[in-house]
């Protein structure tokens, strides 16, 4: 196990299939967040975070029970978002997470930009949820679970999905 600050990603010399326990400030995002940051940068309005060394979390958090930072976190399936995946990767996202295979035009912006994606265990919502020390709405609270929020996490268990030279876990 490798232990991994965010702003450390760009730089790191990871390889599909490495367990690693994430550190520092991730952003979630699903579906319907991907669309609205799609159009605001089309637009070229400022988006709610800096893509630029950023992590997005494919995770729509279930409501914080009392006297929690947050809902069971676990991740959704990344697939949904190939679409716009590219585009966020090319305006300087490092790294996304998830669950699922990603499809070719992904993989090749991944080598393309030498960003990552992280897959984390799908039905682990509550542990993920653990790992989180802060949690802020960001952008888009009319979402609901798919607002975008500010996390900092503390060693978020990840597998090493598609490293930065485009090998997958998905293909061996």
């Amino acid at each position: 196990m490798q232990y991994i600050a965010v702003e450390n990603l760009p730089c790191a010399d990871l390889r599909a299939g490495d367990m690693i326990a994430l550190s520092g400030t991730i952003y979630t995002a699903r579906d319907a967040a991907h669309v609205r940051l799609i159009a605001m940068s089309a637009q070229n309005e400022t988006l709610p975070f800096e893509l630029k060394g950023s992590v997005v979390y494919y995770a729509g958090p279930t409501p914080t029970p009392p006297g929690k930072i947050i809902g069971s976190c676990g991740p959704t399936t990344a697939e949904r978002m190939d679409a716009f995946t590219p585009q966020l990767l090319r305006e300087g996202l490092v790294a996304t997470i998830g669950k699922g295979s990603r499809s070719q035009a992904v993989v090749d912006a991944m080598k393309e930009t030498g960003s990552f994606y992280l897959c984390a265990v799908g039905g682990a919502g509550a542990l993920m949820a653990q790992c989180v020390t802060a949690c802020e709405v960001i952008a888009f609270e009319d979402l609901g679970c798919e607002a975008i929020r500010r996390l900092t996490v503390k060693d978020m268990p990840l597998i090493v999905g598609v490293d930065k030279f485009g090998k997958s876990v998905f293909n061996e």
